[in-house]
């Protein structure tokens, strides 16, 4: 029995559908955790404007994890005082685990005669390209373009192209993760590790309660947040393969897609009623 949960979940292809963008089979289980005060914590590669964002959309008040782990923020309102290492960010406290993104731009701008043609960078990108890239809207587009901590790049070039990329960029002292669309270029920063530091925090804040975490996604990047966690779901992509796990114990695989399959997860193991 899980009875102080904190769930950790992905965002595009998880908690939201892959093409539409959707969270509607989700709203009554969204709800539901609301209702118990479960925290639903999303842990994406999105930016600070877009989470801020779709919190209101899903009636969301929990703290959020920022571009694959970069940097958490949390709502002042909800811890007594501000956790060790935070620092004030409006109504937020903010953890940074990655150096800003002017870093890695100019990082990337270094290897840019060898490689320049093998990519288009967010940062080249106007918010019309970016809509057409994606699907997002042009005022969704302007908000994932503001990166605070990393470069995401579209890749032209082929598996072998990549991979020296990638060789090159490590050899710089930075670290690429493959997304679901894009490369992200940025520190060694991972869901997983940001996914521990909440939980320690809950765990701190709350001693007397046993605190488990669920983890939820779909692709690469989720890996080392639904390795690290108590309980993984790996939630099926109509897009691309589940990402392989080392694990067997505590792991769901779901048969529906993104938030139809997110949600029938989280009704069998919280015992959620119907």
């Amino acid at each position: 029995m899980i009875k102080h949960p904190i769930i950790m979940t992905d965002l595009d292809g998880t908690l939201l559908d892959h093409y539409s963008y959707s969270f509607e089979p989700a709203q009554g289980v969204l709800a539901y955790l609301e209702s118990q005060h479960v925290p639903v914590i999303a842990n994406t590669s999105k930016t600070f404007a877009e989470l801020t964002h779709i919190r209101k959309e899903i009636n969301n008040h929990s703290p959020f994890v920022v571009e694959n782990g970069a940097a958490i923020f949390i709502p002042q309102k909800l811890f007594p005082k501000c956790p060790q290492g935070c620092t004030e960010h409006g109504p937020y406290w903010r953890y940074q685990f990655s150096r800003p993104r002017d870093y890695w731009l100019n990082l990337i701008h270094q290897l840019k005669s060898k490689y320049q043609s093998l990519y288009t960078s967010f940062n080249n990108l106007s918010d019309q390209q970016l809509a057409k890239l994606t699907g997002l809207s042009e005022e969704a587009a302007h908000r994932a373009a503001q990166r605070q901590f990393g470069e995401p790049l579209l890749w032209h070039g082929n598996r072998e192209e990549k991979e020296e990329f990638i060789r090159a960029v490590q050899e710089s002292g930075g670290h690429v993760l493959q997304g679901g669309r894009f490369l992200h270029v940025g520190d060694k920063v991972n869901k997983g590790l940001a996914m521990q530091w909440l939980k320690e925090l809950y765990q701190t804040t709350f001693p007397d309660q046993n605190i488990q975490t669920i983890a939820l996604g779909d692709s690469h990047n989720d890996i080392d947040m639904l390795e690290m966690a108590d309980y993984a779901v790996v939630v099926a992509s109509p897009a691309h393969s589940a990402p392989e796990l080392s694990r067997s114990q505590n792991t769901i695989h779901t048969q529906a897609c993104g938030p139809e399959g997110w949600s029938q997860a989280l009704i069998s193991l919280l015992d959620i009623p119907a």
